[in-house]
């Protein structure tokens, strides 16, 4: 990924949802100008979620998420159905394709009912309106098109980017508590897990974000850092490490200096730092059989020191000294029933819209599972946390 990519996490998630053989694959093969999905008369022809990163006008940066019919039958459908709902938590917004020729049906119903649930803006695009009329009577969310003529595809096109469209988002990574000027060292360990040839996604979006700041950015291996900051002259505004090196950063920044993570702030970014801070006290209280997930939103090769799976279960349990019982789950494959646990361990999810990790976060509070991330663990676990969130006065009072 270069820096001028946009992450999925941070493009607009855009559903079409809707019945078998409604038309949504060719009204997203419309909207699109692209054949991204397989079209056929054969209903249930789309049987996996389909997604599609792309540039679309006049939204920008999207991604296009083509559905399996809702009203799929069978084992096979119901898991159809199942993926379809889980679209929707992490869906910022979704077009609902209804059969003109037919009119609405309880599986609509039941879909506008379950994006009105979830507080998910949505459009109903009555298709195939060249064979036949849609309702006389329109609503404000309702609209009559054809992917056969493209008759309304750029009106549909033009209401979804009104449906998206928000406030300047003000959400920083670091760059609102920087000044013009102010000089950032983050440190970035390259090892066996970093990926060739370039940096991990939050390390790029928070040099992107101290750019943007007018400040400076000095890059260096934690090997590096003592050295560095002799050599710097001045001192730095903060110091932000990778968590993994947390413990010989500490050691190696003078306690003059602010210290935090990339995780950290891809927490705050997400607008889950203050529960995850409030969630990691639940460590201390773990026992022996106690379950914990270990959760990552995306997937990626395993290598052999990887953080989830090998670097925090080893830390756990040296912290802990209990026999606990660690399960993992990455991308989106993440467990809709969490009562079975007693914590839920969550990476930065700069991969996930804050739409899904908000979900994720919701899902565990309704279970009444502590839910907290990767850096704030690591901090804990190696006896840093206050210094780690010490940039943030309102947590101090939440630190176990």
């Amino acid at each position: 990924m270069s820096l001028n990519d946009t992450p999925s996490g941070e493009r607009i998630h855009i559903g079409f949802f809707g019945r078998r053989n409604a038309g949504k694959s060719s009204v997203v093969n419309a909207v699109t100008n692209q054949e991204l999905s397989v079209v056929s008369d054969v209903k249930g022809t789309t049987t996996d979620p389909v997604y599609k990163s792309m540039e679309l006008l006049p939204m920008g940066p999207v991604v296009i998420i083509d559905t399996p019919g809702f009203d799929d039958e069978g084992a096979l459908g119901e898991l159809r159905v199942k993926k379809t709902k889980q679209i929707l938590n992490r869906a910022d917004c979704a077009v609902l394709v209804v059969d003109a020729t037919q009119g609405k049906t309880p599986a609509d119903q039941e879909l506008i009912r379950l994006f009105e649930q979830k507080n998910i803006p949505y459009l109903v695009a009555y298709n195939k309106s060249d064979l036949a009329s849609a309702p006389e009577t329109l609503g404000e969310k309702e609209l009559a098109v054809s992917a056969q003529t493209r008759e309304n595809i750029e009106e549909l096109k033009e209401r979804i980017a009104r449906l998206t469209k928000t406030e300047e988002d003000s959400r920083r990574l670091v760059g609102d508590l920087l000044s013009p000027g102010d000089l950032v060292v983050l440190v970035t360990p390259i090892d066996s897990a970093a990926p060739k040839g370039r940096l991990i996604l939050p390390q790029q979006q928070t040099i992107r974000d101290v750019l943007d700041s007018d400040a400076t950015a000095v890059v260096v291996k934690e090997n590096g850092l003592k050295d560095t900051l002799q050599k710097l002259g001045t001192k730095p505004r903060m110091v932000i490490t990778d968590s993994q090196a947390f413990a010989q950063v500490d050691r190696d920044t003078p306690k003059d200096i602010p210290l935090t993570s990339f995780s950290i702030l891809m927490a705050r970014y997400k607008g889950f730092l203050e529960p995850a801070v409030k969630g990691v006290a639940m460590i201390d209280r773990l026992q022996d059989g106690d379950r914990v997930l270990i959760a990552e939103g995306c997937t990626h090769h395993r290598q052999c020191e990887d953080i989830g799976t090998v670097k925090i279960p080893k830390w756990l349990k040296e912290y802990t000294g209990k026999d606990l019982v660690l399960e993992h789950s990455s991308g989106r494959d993440f467990p809709e029933d969490l009562s079975p646990y007693r914590l839920v361990i969550h990476c930065g999810g700069c991969m996930l819209t804050q739409r899904e990790i908000t979900y994720r976060q919701k899902t565990a509070g309704d279970s009444g599972v502590p839910f907290t991330n990767y850096g704030i663990t690591i901090a804990h676990l190696k006896g840093i946390l206050k210094r780690s969130v010490e940039l943030f006065p309102h947590l101090h009072a939440l630190l176990p």
